[in-house]
């Protein structure tokens, strides 16, 4: 579900986006789930070409994808056509 004042966004307009260098502030617990979902997700799409949702905030505020994650490392969350999203800026990952 997505939180109130967040934008969905086609996965083109990323690559076009600023991202402030602080991260989010999350709790151990909240992170941990994030870097689950990422392994998660990253299995989904790999095997199966599932999408999953990354709600994340740049310099303007929250925004969701719905995408395919090829690939993660402790730094970025990277999609298709090598665009990335920072790890720190990441609120939540849905997967269906």
């Amino acid at each position: 579900m997505l939180a109130p004042n967040t934008t969905v966004i086609a996965k083109e307009l990323i690559a076009g986006l600023r991202f402030p260098r602080q991260p989010i502030p999350l709790s151990k617990e909240q992170r941990k789930e994030i870097y689950f979902r990422m392994h998660e997700a990253t299995r989904l799409g790999n095997a199966e070409h599932g999408k999953c949702r990354i709600t994340f905030q740049d310099d303007e505020g929250l925004k969701a994808v719905e995408t395919t994650i090829w690939t993660f490392d402790p730094e970025n969350i990277v999609l298709k056509y090598g665009m990335s999203i920072p790890v720190s800026r990441v609120v939540s990952i849905e997967i269906p």
